[in-house]
């Protein structure tokens, strides 16, 4: 039996094969043969069956048909500088949008966008209202204004509710100023799931209790915690400060009863106005 020759190319391998091919032997044939002579390496049995075909349809050439290799990228700097100038047109913009627009695959927008210009989509944080932001400021220039004014005049004395209810005198604004809030009340608020935990050890049976939901019915609490009125009293005249004193102390009453108003809405449950 000859020995099989070791060292051979795809181009030698071929030629046996057309040339066998030409000389009218089988594809089975040919495939025996060239394992003999090169080793079962050489040419498998589908290659071979492959080149015949190709021999049969007119085929001449020897070598590798051209191949389109890797498609061309399109990342590029000129697709890039479309890309970054139109997000900069538009910031909300999406990728597939852009895509659309420029006529590139959606994936090659995605790399430019995030790889190469190194662009993040992130959302606007959350804050109060325009609306509120203007009211803070005109109230704030308010007191401003009103505590230069009450440090240039001496003879000012404001008249309001201390801790213990007694009524002060203070002549600091910022320890007058009222506190007050508001909200919604449950008629009925069950009690939640975590207030009901209890230690038990590993072996307890679990604890069940029913789910409650809390009441649509609700009522608005206003709560204020203290009401300062301002006045003007003349510190060298005990007795006129004395009437002016009960004089303020009349005015507050008054103003406590304005305080009440009507109800926030017609519910017949707004009854709790004020804690």
């Amino acid at each position: 039996m000859a020995t099989p020759i070791k060292e051979w190319s795809k181009l030698e391998v071929r030629a046996v094969v057309r040339f066998l091919f030409s000389k009218g032997t089988k594809p089975s044939g040919i495939r025996k043969q060239i394992a003999e002579t090169y080793g079962e390496g050489a040419m498998s049995r589908s290659r071979v069956y492959q080149w015949c075909a190709w021999f049969g349809e007119g085929r001449t050439s020897l070598g590798d048909e051209p191949k389109s290799g890797r498609p061309k990228t399109l990342t590029n700097e000129e697709n890039t500088t479309r890309v970054d100038e139109l997000i900069r047109c538009d910031r909300r913009m999406k990728i597939r949008e852009v895509a659309l627009k420029l006529e590139i695959p959606k994936r090659t927008v995605h790399e430019i966008v995030h790889d190469t210009l190194g662009y993040r989509k992130v959302s606007a944080r959350w804050v109060p209202k325009m609306d509120h932001k203007l009211q803070r400021v005109e109230i704030s220039q308010r007191l401003l204004h009103r505590c230069q004014q009450d440090n240039r005049d001496e003879d000012t004395t404001h008249i309001g509710v201390g801790h213990g209810g007694d009524f002060q005198a203070n002549n600091n604004l910022f320890d007058n100023l009222i506190t007050g809030d508001e909200t919604w009340v449950h008629l009925n608020t069950p009690e939640t799931k975590r207030d009901s935990m209890t230690w038990n050890y590993p072996s307890s049976p679990v604890t069940k209790k029913f789910k409650v939901q809390r009441s649509a019915a609700k009522v608005m609490a206003n709560a204020k915690m203290s009401l300062m009125l301002k006045m003007r009293i003349v510190t060298s005249q005990a007795r006129r400060k004395q009437m002016l004193t009960n004089l303020a102390l009349h005015q507050m009453c008054e103003h406590l009863k304005m305080e009440q108003g009507d109800p926030l809405h017609v519910s017949p449950l707004a009854k709790l106005q004020r804690i």
